[in-house]
């Protein structure tokens, strides 16, 4: 029976708010609903160009790898001409042949079903969206508002080396950027040159993220000296992500998975000759796909794929901020083992702050100091009227975005705003509303509905009015007497500075947990928040624009920069070396867990004299289910330098965690010679039974007798394998005739997001049976399977018809899903029977 997919969120003083700050809108991108229809991603068994060369030992002619890259095409054309015998019609939307061998296409249920029992099929996969990973503004002078990246090298500016960069356009015409950006590749438009792409219906809005990746990376020659991380290197943009029509055939900026496995497949292979001797150094990924840790999936296999052609892919962690102690809220490339993932660090000092009160009538309803939410710090103190956009809005339904524009003002097109500070709720966009409300004539913004950090929203030149955070409670209060015409006011006082608490440690939106194969993820933290940068565009004076940018592909574009200088200070190195150094000489820091921070903040200095380098760089226990379990790591050190090296291992527990661990290393000391590479043995067993859930974390630390050591970050989780959950299984109807037009609706829940210590844990399935069974328990065969599912409610259509395609003949049926963790382990099975009339 075929089974179509159909779906896969006196005075009176109110207190301050309490609790955490909240970055949500404020770190990454809007995330608009998006429709990927039928795509997927399908791949083969037969070997990409990527397994040629290493089957090879990396030694390949270019002959060589255009043979192997035709080959591997071939084994495509071959499968879609079966397809097309059988009366499966496939168009290839995208092709990969470099670092995975597979395509994208969009495919009915009958063609999945095929291509499951195609014997040359690895499997199928599903298309998501992935989304730019940091936000922006507009509002830089020559004085310095933001903070600078860090990342340096004295004698060294990358000069020599490639990044590719993955991303949305860039504006090739910015001056901070000029002579510095090649000409780029469009996957997602066809641009010749991959600018930064005007908004169809609003041309003066530029897509601005690539832009702002881009002066991070090679920037040189702005306001204050500020430069990029590598201004001597190369820059590749490969617009993978753009203005594409969302699920409400709106505009909205965003990348879809398929689109960025192509882009990696150019990152390789810049030409596309089919050789890959002119791949990027280093590639790294602007957009992330939500939640998706996956360590199998496509983009992780590209990433090794990728890896094995010379190419460090870089990715961000993402911005859903902290997870429980289990799987997390890693971001899609980043669960990859091969990529370098990045979380993103907070290193600002300070932060402004002023007394707010706010009166109705006469009476004070609020007197506290807030920290200023918004990076514009005010001339001087701001005594305003209180105002408030349409209490009904004029966006369309299913809006998730800025207020409008057009919410400031009436039906006669006066300001419902001007002069007056703006009353708004936070929602999803916080800097949209803030640029919406200047616009129209606000002189300050009071946000509800979240706190707001400080210096969360970023500096915008289409908005530089100061912005702070009060209670929800109380802006209810003061919107109903708006209402009721009684007027209202703001006193914002001057603004001091004042130390930031949070310097030095983890940035709050940073996503942390582990990957879905148990590997600790981010690898590293670099600056995250407030970075100084070029923007797209130009002001109405002509000069160029700046501007500041928070999140953690912010985090990944300086990583990639120092990689890019580590390129250059030691050429020889490859991409795998280059990781294992970055990971390996990051510094740790005190206080953040070893699952929010890896290995700890980048050191390029450091990398630089590093001596030894470890695959894989993080480390991957898994999960101590009992007071009898134990678990194996093989950790390969080798010697990147030309002497003989003596090095000590040893285990350091940073936390204990719920049981106590009895680590087993072999060798703990050991003579490596130059350019030599040794294997060692790594066991953890339970030493007593363990009491609670919490996890255990640390690193391998390798020392050399004189030189810099190396961490490699571990986690170990407590607990049973949590099962894999199946749960809501309903069936619209259970007797019924075959359909392919109006079939019954199987629907159900898979995965989970159950709270934890921490945050919540996401808990996907790495796989999803739909099988056929007769009534008396025999299997008949595969409906429809699915992998790397995400948490979330699924439907399928039960046409009536067999694994074959063809119509069930009258009687008793079964109905049984599968549901398979990532966690190893037997699966979660549900059945429901029905009736072929």
């Amino acid at each position: 029976m075929s089974a179509v997919l159909i779906a896969a969120g006196g005075s009176r003083r109110q207190a301050a708010p309490t609790g955490e700050p909240s970055w949500q809108g404020l770190a990454g991108a809007q995330r608009p609903r998006v429709a990927v229809g039928q795509r997927v991603i399908v791949l083969l068994k037969a070997p990409a160009l990527a397994d040629r060369v290493g089957t090879a030992g990396g030694l390949a002619t270019s002959e060589d790898e255009r043979r192997w890259t035709e080959t591997a095409l071939s084994a495509q054309k071959l499968l879609v001409a079966r397809l097309r015998v059988e009366g499966v019609v496939v168009q290839p939307e995208f092709s990969y042949t470099h670092t995975i061998n597979g395509f994208s296409a969009a495919f009915d249920a009958r063609g999945i079903a095929l291509l499951e029992r195609a014997p040359e099929v690895a499997g199928v996969y599903p298309v998501r969206a992935a989304y730019p990973a940091t936000t922006s503004s507009q509002l830089l002078s020559g004085a310095q508002a933001g903070e600078r990246p860090g990342i340096a090298l004295s004698d060294r500016d990358g000069r020599g080396v490639t990044i590719a960069l993955l991303d949305t356009g860039v504006d090739r015409a910015q001056p901070f950027l000029r002579g510095r950006v090649s000409p780029g590749l469009d996957i997602v438009g066809g641009d010749p040159d991959a600018s930064a792409a005007p908004q169809p219906d609003a041309p003066a809005e530029l897509e601005a993220h690539g832009t702002e990746l881009a002066g991070l990376l090679v920037g040189s020659g702005g306001p204050g000296a500020l430069a990029g991380v590598a201004p001597g290197a190369t820059l590749l943009p490969i617009r993978v992500a753009g203005w594409q029509r969302d699920a409400f055939a709106r505009w909205a900026v965003y990348g879809r998975t398929d689109q960025v496995l192509a882009g990696i497949e150019r990152a390789v292979d810049p030409n596309d000759d089919g050789d890959a001797h002119d791949a990027a150094r280093i590639a790294v990924v602007g957009v992330a796909e939500p939640f998706a840790a996956f360590a199998d999936g496509p983009l992780a296999r590209a990433a090794a794929g990728a890896m094995r052609l010379d190419t460090l892919v870089v990715a961000p962690s993402g911005n859903d901020g902290p997870a429980g102690p289990g799987y997390g809220s890693v971001s899609g490339p980043g669960g990859a083992p091969a990529a370098l993932t990045v979380g993103a660090l907070d290193l600002r000092p300070r932060y402004g702050e002023a007394r707010v009160v706010l009166r109705a009538g006469l009476q004070v309803e609020f007197d506290a100091t807030r920290p200023l939410a918004s990076a514009v710090t005010p001339a001087g103190p701001i005594d305003a009227g209180l105002g408030a956009p349409r209490a009904k809005t004029t966006a369309p339904a299913g809006h998730r975005g800025a207020v409008p524009l057009l919410d400031f003002f009436d039906e006669r097109g006066l300001s419902l705003v001007a002069g007056r500070a703006a009353l708004l709720r936070a929602g999803p966009d916080p800097n949209g509303s803030l640029a919406n409300a200047a616009r129209a004539g606000a002189v300050a913004v009071l946000f509800y509905g979240a706190d707001l950090p400080a210096g969360g929203i970023s500096l915008d030149e289409n908005g530089p009015i100061p912005a702070v955070s009060i209670p929800e409670a109380l802006a209810e209060r003061l919107l109903a007497q708006l209402r009721r015409g009684v007027g209202a006011a703001l006193s914002l006082g001057n603004v001091r500075t004042t130390p930031n608490s949070g310097e030095g440690k983890v940035a709050q939106f940073s996503s942390s947990g582990l990957a879905f194969d148990a590997r600790v993820k981010p690898d590293v933290v670099a600056p995250g928040v407030a970075l100084e940068t070029a923007e797209p565009g130009t002001n109405p004076d002509g000069s160029a624009r700046f501007g500041t940018v928070n999140g953690t592909s912010v985090a990944a574009a300086l990583v990639a920069g120092g990689a890019a200088l580590l390129a250059q200070a030691r050429p020889y190195l490859d991409a795998e070396a280059l990781k294992g150094l970055l990971v390996g000489s990051a510094r740790p820091l005190a206080g953040d867990p070893v699952a929010s921070q890896g290995a700890g903040l980048i050191d390029v200095g450091g990398a630089t004299a590093t001596e030894v380098t470890a695959a894989p760089a993080s480390l991957a226990f898994g999960r101590a289910t009992s007071g009898r379990w134990h678990g194996d790591q093989v950790v390969a050190l080798r010697n990147v330098t030309f002497r003989r090296l003596i090095l000590s291992l040893q285990v350091v527990v940073a936390h204990e965690g719920a049981g106590p661990l009895q680590f087993n290393v072999r060798p703990v000391r050991l003579s490596l010679a130059a350019g030599r590479t040794i294997r060692v043995h790594l066991r953890v067993r339970v030493a007593g039974k363990p009491e609670g859930q919490a996890p255990a974390d640390g690193y391998l630390v390798v020392t050399p007798v004189a030189g810099h050591e190396i961490h490699l970050p571990w986690t170990i989780l407590f607990g049973p394998r949590p099962a894999p959950t199946l749960a809501a299984v309903h069936l619209s109807a259970h007797a019924f005739r075959p359909s392919d037009a109006a079939p019954p609706l199987l629907s159900f829940i898979a995965g989970s997001v159950p709270p934890a210590a921490g945050g919540p844990a996401v808990l996907p399935l790495s796989r999803l049976d739909l099988e056929l069974w007769s009534a008396k328990g025999g299997r008949i065969g595969l409906l429809a399977r699915l992998r790397d599912v995400l948490p979330g409610r699924y439907s399928f259509g039960v046409t009536g018809r067999d694994p074959t395609g063809a119509v069930l003949p009258g009687g008793d049926y079964q109905l049984r899903l599968l549901a398979y963790g990532t966690d190893p382990g037997p699966p979660t099975v549900k059945s429901l029977a029905f009736s072929i009339k």
